[in-house]
């Protein structure tokens, strides 16, 4: 959220799209790290370059590609694969929204449980507060992201069920 007074983000804001950025290999595979919400709109629209996910792909310690992934990426693993071997290509708006809210949700999780392997072997297991779901799971709609992200807030507000 911009600050009134000089319409620039706040730290923290800054600080969680650096997150985000660096996730996704920036600043070697990213034109420019947003600098604020509607700058990553932007950049999601034009479509993230497939090295982006390419570089969070081959730096999780934990996640592997599964269905789960699949669905939460909205990408197969060989769509994948083509995108890779492509190299130039971007990906759809589409595609470039379910990496960021990936990288998204491990910054956050990250933030809160202190490790990356911790973050995403919780994204891996099934979540008391969730139903028993595992978070990574309901990265696959709109609604199942929702949920993922209260509950990451509860988590961090020490908030459990």
């Amino acid at each position: 959220m911009p600050n009134p007074r000089t319409d620039q983000p706040e730290p923290v804001e800054k600080a969680r799209l650096a997150a985000v950025a660096s996730l996704l290999g920036a600043p070697s595979t990213l034109r420019k790290v947003p600098r604020s919400p509607l700058e990553a709109h932007e950049m999601l629209l034009n479509g993230l370059p497939s090295r982006a996910l390419s570089h969070l792909v081959q730096n999780l310690l934990f996640l592997r590609w599964d269905d789960s992934f699949t669905k939460a990426i909205g990408m197969s693993h060989r769509t994948y694969q083509r995108h890779v071997a492509a190299g130039a290509k971007p990906l759809s708006p589409e595609q470039s929204g379910r990496t960021w809210k990936l990288a998204e949700v491990l910054a956050k999780a990250t933030s809160i449980l202190g490790s990356k392997q911790e973050a995403e072997q919780w994204l891996e297991r099934p979540a008391m507060g969730l139903n028993q779901h595992k978070p990574i799971e309901l990265l696959a709609t709109p609604a199942g992201v929702e949920l993922v992200e209260e509950f990451l807030v509860r988590l961090e507000h020490g908030v459990y069920a």
